[in-house]
This record gives structure tokens, sequence and C-alpha cells, in this order.
């Protein structure tokens, strides 16, 4: 028997999703509607799904589906779009929202005018695992930093980041042997005071426009090595996220942009 989904395409910095309110429709196997709805000639065409629900430790919940059906922990863009999406369809009325995720309640920060939510600020949580990696033979970068944002990220920086055949050098960067879980790779370069020019390999996904949680990675990963001051505007092949900072066991926050792209209808059996 076959029952139609509403849902709504958003995007972060050209990171897109298709977005669900499971509290008014149920989706059994996210794993399954993830890879075919990712799909960009025969789906939707996205980065992956995400689904809105409900939380007894917060005031929404966020779960995230890879377009290879693999579930993510935390997504900087997609938590930004969340806070647009609830204030938009009128199932908040607050500009301060607590979202339950897999790597903890994160806390958005609304920015509306006129009832269009465009910016969101977002509490990422307080960076962990900050420590440089040696990755040894067979791989043609030899040094990286790896930081977790509630989910794993390594941070090689480069001279010329316009050198890097992303995806070449990827795949296998995603699979190190330092990370069984699988890694999200970030390349960067320092481009001026407080600016880092970044391309993003996401584990699950492959090359995206934007990585909200790369992007933390990556300023937390420049200030650790003293490239960067406390304060960063990362710039991905999307657009920019402005990210704030002051060191180790602080807090971080993430700034940037919220786009609907379009609503539908999907029909599943």
């Amino acid at each position: 028997m076959e029952r139609k989904i509403e849902f709504t395409k958003m995007q972060g910095l050209g990171n897109d999703y298709i977005y669900v309110d499971v509290m008014k429709y149920p989706l059994p196997d996210p794993e399954r509607y993830a890879v075919e709805w990712s799909r960009p000639h025969t789906g939707i065409g996205s980065d992956g799904l995400v689904l809105i629900g409900r939380s007894d430790r917060a005031d929404f919940s966020m779960r995230i589906f890879n377009a290879d059906g693999s579930e993510a922990k935390m997504c900087g863009n997609a938590s930004r779009c969340i806070g647009k999406y609830l204030y938009e369809k009128g199932l908040t009325g607050k500009t301060e929202i607590l979202l339950d995720t897999l790597s903890g309640v994160k806390v958005l920060r609304l920015f509306p005018e006129q009832g269009v939510v465009n910016r969101v600020s977002v509490d990422m949580g307080v960076p962990a695992d900050i420590h440089p990696v040696t990755l040894g033979d067979g791989f043609p970068y030899a040094e990286g930093i790896a930081v977790s944002m509630g989910n794993p990220h390594l941070v090689i920086f480069v001279d010329d980041i316009s050198q890097v055949a992303l995806q070449d050098v990827g795949p296998a960067l995603e699979r190190h042997p330092l990370f069984p879980d699988r890694v999200n790779v970030e390349f960067a370069q320092v481009i001026g005071e407080g600016e880092i020019r970044m391309r993003v390999w996401e584990r699950g996904s492959g090359i995206t426009q934007a990585c909200g949680t790369g992007a933390c990675a990556t300023a937390v990963a420049a200030s650790f090595a003293g490239r960067c001051r406390n304060e960063s505007d990362v710039v991905m092949d999307g657009g920019v996220l402005h990210i704030r900072w002051t060191g180790e066991g602080s807090h971080l926050f993430m700034t940037g942009p919220a786009v609907k792209v379009f609503d539908g209808v999907i029909e599943i059996s």
C-alpha cells in the first residue's frame, strides 16, 4: 500500500538534505530511503536524509542519514536548516531551540526577520580529541590533525588547495586505519588573517559543497596549530561559515545561512 510523504529540500552552503517531519510522517527504514531519494537522476537528489522528531530531553530531535544509508552523528549545516524549518513551519515560536542529536543536545539561535530565518548560530559544544596524526606510508600527505565535533574529522593543511585531487585521495583517507569508523577529511589552506579555504570529503557522501562540522574542525585545527586566532571565516565551495572558538575546553559557535530549496511530496510503499 502506498502513502504520500511530504518533504522539504534545504541547503546550507550547498550541503543539501531532504527533511521529513517524522512526528507527522513516520518513516520506516530511513537507511533505504536515504539511498533511494539521494540519487540525483532517479530520486530527489541530495547529500542525505534528515528526520525531525520528538525528544524527551530537548525541544526536537534530529537524525541524519548519508547518501549511502549510513547514519551520521551530527551535521552543522543540517542543524541550521532544521532551525529554519521549525520556525517557518510554525512548529515553534522560539528563537533559541534545543536540538537532540547523536552527539548531544545542541543549541540553535535563530535570527528571524519578518517571519523568515536566513541565518542561524549553533552552539556546537566542546571540540574533543584534538591531536596531530601521522598518516604513514602509502598516503600522499604525511600529517594531519584529528578533531572530534561529535563526529570524526581529519584536517590536512596544504600550501595550495587547488592542487589537491580530492576525488582521488578522499576515499583512501576516509578509510584510513587510524579511523575504524571512517572519517570526514578536510583539506585547508590559510589564505589570510582569520580566513581559511577548505574543501571536504564527507564519509558516506563523498565530495560535498560544504560541511558545517568540517568547518568547525578546520577552525579548531588551525587554532591548535597556531595558524589562526579565535575567530575564522571558513570558505568552502558552497560559501562561508563564521566560526568562533576561544580555545581548549570552550564551546564553539558556528554561524551561517540556511535556505529552503523546495517543498515536495513523494510516494512510498
